[in-house]
């Protein structure tokens, strides 16, 4: 055993409106029954967390999550968020690198880096995500790339709480999964460049999450790895009855 808690986070992307409220309470009702085996986290837009927030009181494994942060706590930043800003609306946790930002928004691993920071001293736990595109897998560059944008990516004083997700690019959304084997394989290659960066203690207490087309149906089988502390769920988080379904077929539930 690692020792390592599971988390199990749901990331809602570009979806939602006030009249999905009643879907993350519902969630968060459901979680509970789990908060004895693993931690959870809800991360909508940012136009719910206020509104959510209250919701997420007097739950200390279920946690309220956003999708991005600034690098600064303040200043003449038009329609930017601050992390400083996130924890005040009761924000935990927050997702940064994602590949869809990397990819849009070009934001490069040293951005990354910097939200990182700024994530942390802001007291937010930050879900930096790592993971590779069809091409480079193809290329036999899977490997190189976790290791590029890890090491690029973090802080070598890592924050409190860091979490990193390995998200292959060319399995967000498509429902293409890497084998087990190849999962495994790159969470260990993760950890070890985990370790290299911030040191072995660092490695051995961060959770790296699986992310890409996790459904209830493959939940249980990628959830087992031993090196697979836990998933960032996309579209199947944004109904309770399939983000519960993951969250159950964890084999430590």
């Amino acid at each position: 055993m690692s020792g390592r808690r599971p988390f199990i986070a749901g990331n809602w992307k570009m979806n939602g409106t006030r009249a999905d409220l009643p879907e993350i309470k519902s969630m968060i009702k459901g979680l509970q029954a789990f908060t004895h085996c693993l931690d959870a986290a809800i991360c909508p837009p940012a136009t719910l967390l206020a509104a959510a927030a209250e919701a997420f009181n007097g739950h200390d494994a279920i946690w309220l999550g956003a999708q991005d942060c600034h690098i600064h706590p303040n200043g003449a930043h038009t329609g930017e968020i601050s992390a400083t800003m996130l924890a005040d609306v009761g924000a935990k946790v927050v997702i940064l690198g994602h590949s869809e930002r990397r990819t849009h928004l070009r934001e490069s691993n040293a951005l990354v880096e910097a939200k990182t920071r700024a994530a942390g001293l802001a007291g937010l736990y930050p879900i930096v995500c790592v993971g590779e595109t069809l091409e480079e897998r193809q290329a036999g560059l899977a490997e190189t790339i976790v290791v590029t944008q890890i090491q690029g990516s973090i802080p070598e004083s890592a924050p409190r709480g860091l979490v990193v997700a390995y998200e292959p690019v060319w399995a967000i959304g498509t429902g293409l999964t890497p084998t087990l084997e190849e999962i495994e394989a790159i969470h260990a290659v993760a950890r070890a460049a985990l370790a290299q960066r911030c040191g072995p203690p660092v490695a051995a207490a961060t959770r790296l999450l699986y992310g890409g087309s996790v459904k209830p149906d493959n939940a249980a089988a990628i959830l087992g790895l031993p090196e697979v502390d836990g998933a960032l769920v996309g579209g199947a988080s944004l109904k309770a009855e399939s983000f519960l379904a993951i969250v159950r077929a964890h084999p430590g539930c």
